[in-house]
């Protein structure tokens, strides 16, 4: 199931960068709680003042909501380890001319 919804995250696409959420490295992990029937997910920004933070956030809980509507999404925002371009896939960097 995890790899499911790593692959429905990727329709989350970072709307400054234009790539999916996943490729641009802004997810650390993902829990799945069977027994709370939640998915909790790890994830940062470019940077804690991103413009488009609170509207990505909100992209990856609709998202989740929609195909996953038998959970609950919870979201956290971690600022460590802090995000940077290595993070980025290799997919990714093909999609920016990297």
């Amino acid at each position: 199931m995890k790899t499911a919804i790593i692959e429905t995250l990727r329709l989350v696409i970072d709307p400054e960068l234009e790539i999916n959420i996943i490729d641009m490295g802004l997810v650390y992990s993902i829990d799945i709680n069977e027994e709370e029937k939640k998915i909790e997910v790890d994830m940062t920004l470019s940077s804690p003042g991103c413009p488009m933070g609170a509207a990505i956030v909100g992209s990856v809980e609709n998202c989740l909501k929609h195909y996953y509507n038998q959970y609950k999404p919870v979201i956290n925002l971690v600022w460590e380890p802090a995000w940077s371009y290595e993070r980025i896939s290799e997919e990714g960097k093909r999609l920016l001319g990297m």
